[in-house]
């Protein structure tokens, strides 16, 4: 039982743990063991301490009170604080930084027994620079980004789940190329305390699991409620299939992944009507790129000035662009997104959720980018709950997932309708 503990859910461990069945050392060291045999192939761990792991999880084995999340490994993205490791943002400008604090999302999963195994590898500052991390179905290919080593590490069953963020498409394109579940939940439901910022605006905490149980409970444990498996809808439900006008700029398998989803939804007695996005929203694409720029200029005016030469010339390049541009450009921008946001509730109309592409296709080979995140940055920038599931596999054998919409705050949706058509995918 031991060796095969890391492939256990984060519902299973905590269950197991609070039953006494095994220990929450037991789990870390069975996800220790699984590091130490893959990593040299993945490059998952910007940062690991196996005595500070085990240290953990013998404090949670000592304690009375378990905790919802009793023993849970956990990754955290290295732009998130951690007092007690490093926190490097993927750039040598942070080499060696000790944060005096943890960041709120891991404060609150340690109070809820979580074991914080360790930071996963971030592309440069969250952006598109690539570090080490390969895909673990395919090392010559990119596991996606800027959640690298989060995504790769739970689908590699290192641990189970992970936290990432997404500011265009950093927690659903690594979690689509890596074949897990991936989850940005609507806009602000997640605490940003101690997470070094991209761009304000759009910045998203979420979170990747193998399981989408496992997201609702860490999800409960960071609202600080207690935790309740959402149901499968009383009826089959209403899916929007939502192409988008970047319908053809996708590759055939992802064409195929949405086609045959929609195909099992009706099959599984779900009703599926086609969505066409209001013509406004085509806007979104070049918008993004200059919210983007505007802020991440602003958020890195200290790096900038005293460390450029440290910095990569894409990352560069983005940051001359916010400067370049005018703040009149940047309020521009920011009102053609906000107006989009009200233009999208109606898209919903008689809908429960939307099934979209989530990616361009399976994981591009190479590892000097991280693919395209067209298809997950209109979602951010539009502020609704998103979730990929893993649906099929590409022609090179990758995996492709789908992705599901729920309206702004509607997350709680979301997760039942996921889990209604995981079983109608399986």
């Amino acid at each position: 039982m031991s060796d095969s503990l890391n492939t256990l859910s984060a519902a299973a461990i905590a269950a197991g743990v609070r039953a006494g069945d095994f220990t929450a050392e037991a789990v870390t060291a069975a996800c220790l063991e699984r590091i130490a045999k893959r990593e040299e192939s993945v490059h998952a761990f910007a940062f690991l301490d196996p005595d500070l792991a085990l240290a953990q999880a013998r404090a949670v084995d000592a304690a009375e009170e378990k905790g919802p999340l009793a023993g849970v490994p956990v990754g955290a993205k290295d732009i998130i604080d951690t007092h007690d490791m490093p926190t490097e943002m993927g750039s040598p400008i942070y080499r060696g930084h000790r944060p005096p604090a943890d960041a709120s999302c891991v404060a609150q999963l340690r109070d809820a027994g979580a074991v914080m195994l360790g930071k996963t590898v971030t592309c440069e500052f969250a952006g598109l620079t690539p570090r080490e991390t390969r895909n673990p179905h395919d090392p010559s290919r990119t596991p996606g980004g800027s959640s690298s080593g989060s995504a790769a590490a739970v689908a590699d069953t290192m641990l189970p789940v992970a936290f990432g963020t997404q500011t265009g498409g950093s927690v659903i394109r690594p979690s689509s190329y890596c074949g897990i579940v991936g989850y940005k939940p609507s806009f602000d439901t997640y605490s940003l305390t101690g997470v070094y910022p991209a761009a304000e605006s759009l910045d998203t905490l979420g979170l990747h699991a193998r399981d989408v149980g496992d997201i609702e409970l860490v999800h409960d444990a960071l609202l600080r409620r207690p935790h309740r498996p959402r149901p499968v809808p009383p009826q089959p439900p209403v899916v929007g299939l939502c192409r988008t006008w970047m319908w053809d700029k996708a590759q055939p398998e992802t064409r195929e992944a949405v086609e045959d989803a929609a195909a099992r939804i009706r099959d599984a007695g779900g009703r599926v009507q086609e969505i066409e996005l209001p013509e406004e929203l085509e806007w979104l694409g070049g918008v993004r790129g200059v919210i983007n720029a505007w802020e991440r200029a602003a958020v890195m005016a200290d790096e900038w000035r005293r460390h450029r030469e440290e910095i990569s010339s894409q990352l560069q390049d983005t940051i001359q662009q916010g400067l370049d541009l005018s703040y009149a450009e940047y309020t521009d921008a920011m009102y053609l997104m906000e107006s989009c946001r009200i233009k999208v509730t109606g898209a919903f109309a008689g809908c429960d959720v939307l099934l979209t592409p989530a990616v361009d296709g399976e994981a591009p080979e190479g590892l000097d980018s991280t693919g395209s995140p067209q298809f997950q940055a209109l979602w951010t920038m539009l502020q609704t709950p998103t979730m990929t599931l893993p649906s099929s596999k590409g022609p090179h054998g990758m995996p492709v997932g789908i992705q599901l919409v729920a309206p702004y705050r509607q997350d709680d949706r979301l997760f039942s309708i996921a889990r209604w058509t995981v079983g109608a995918l399986s």
